[in-house]
């Protein structure tokens, strides 16, 4: 399988891209390069190669969930740059 300019012309009309001429040339080049080394990759002998996920073993680090008492409100607006009836006062981000 290979990739045409027509192809490449077709993939940036989709994504609404205007390319020169050049640059059409170069994906072109790019992508059946991509594409070789793929077919490549389908080369390997994979018979015993065990399935995965990831080429890490990673694993959640997960801790108990323990209940605490939270800051009053006092103690929060102590921090707040500003408040008013008792709510945090920031500068609008609309107009």
């Amino acid at each position: 399988m290979s990739i045409t300019g027509k192809d490449v012309e077709k993939v940036a009309a989709l994504a609404r891209l205007d390319l020169e001429e050049e640059e059409k040339e170069k994906f072109t080049v790019q992508l059946n390069a991509i594409l070789k080394y793929a077919e490549k990759l389908g080369e390997l002998d994979t018979e015993n190669v065990d399935p995965t996920s990831h080429v890490l073993q990673l694993t959640n680090v997960m801790r108990e969930d323990i209940t605490r008492e939270s800051l009053t409100i006092d103690k929060v607006l102590l921090n707040a740059p500003d408040e008013e009836d008792g709510q945090i006062k920031v500068p609008a981000v609309l107009e």
